[in-house]
């Protein structure tokens, strides 16, 4: 038989909009989305979320409402330590998702904080779309957009997750390399999600500088490393000659014919080929460490 999931009818919220997604990505992609408050039909359910009174994650029950339920979490909260919990998500990718989108959701849900007013966060977004519906033919139908939204946003957020891990080693290499090498520069043939694992893996303290990497539209690219993760301040600006100079102007300034761009604010250049990024760290002495 296929499996159902039993939400309330009628305006939504962040939590059980990410409560559906987590489960229609992580659990049951196929399983159907009825939206009621009709006590028979979500007794019958697969999954209940946010509604229905009962926490018990054994028979797949995932609501807070109920005095019964004294912790911390929303519904989404609970669906996503059940995937953690019975090895639907990986411990490392729940956590991930706790620490960037779920304490603060379950946080706003049970009423312990507000969203943020300056940032477009989850709950304010999620809000935005439900304001359009005036129905429960209408509620539905943006439920169910929201819920696509919410999907792309976990399946994104995986996929991001596997390539920091995919890298990993990789960026390990290359830390070791430069440091054998006394190489200022790390060194990579193709894109990587190179900053979280370099910075998990002592990139703070590490002697490197700039990091060089091939762009999507066949460019090669210089990065400044800022000083830790999150930060736009970094170890070492490139030159202030180059800042905010483009093709000509930039190649009259680095002697470097495939000079393409560099960002006013120094943190990145682009040029043509790699060796051409080559050519400019060496004859701005940058290449190697003091």
């Amino acid at each position: 038989m296929k499996a159902n999931i039993a939400t309330h009818s009628g305006p939504f919220h962040a939590d059980d909009v990410m409560a559906v997604a987590l489960l229609l990505t992580f659990w049951d992609a196929d399983a159907d989305v009825v939206r009621t408050r009709d006590a028979a039909i979500i007794k019958r359910a697969t999954a209940v979320v946010d509604v229905g009174g009962i926490h018990d994650p054994d028979t797949l029950r995932f609501d807070h409402h109920q005095s019964s339920y004294t912790g911390p979490r929303s519904a989404a909260g609970m669906v996503l330590d059940w995937l953690e919990l019975t090895d639907r998500m990986a411990t490392g990718l729940a956590e991930s998702f706790r620490v960037g989108v779920m304490t603060y959701l379950d946080e706003v849900d049970n009423g312990r904080r507000h969203p943020a007013s300056d940032v477009l966060c989850f709950p304010r977004i999620v809000e935005a779309l439900c304001h359009p519906a005036d129905t429960l033919e209408a509620f539905d139908e943006a439920f169910g957009g929201a819920v696509s939204f919410a999907r792309a946003f976990l399946e994104g957020h995986r996929e991001g997750y596997r390539r920091v891990e995919v890298a990993r080693g990789e960026v390990v290499e290359a830390m070791r390399d430069a440091v054998s090498n006394s190489c200022n520069v790390l060194f990579f043939d193709r894109y990587l999600k190179w900053k979280k694992p370099y910075f998990e893996e002592g990139g703070s303290e590490h002697p490197t500088e700039f990091v060089v990497f091939p762009g999507a539209e066949g460019t090669w690219r210089i990065v400044a490393i800022p000083t830790r993760l999150g930060v736009f301040d970094q170890k070492r600006s490139l030159p202030e000659a180059w800042a905010g100079l483009t093709d000509d102007d930039l190649a009259r300034v680095t002697g470097i014919e495939g000079s393409v761009f560099c960002h006013k604010n120094r943190f990145i250049a682009v040029f043509k080929t790699r060796e051409d990024t080559l050519k400019a760290l060496k004859m701005s002495g940058l290449l190697h460490r003091d």
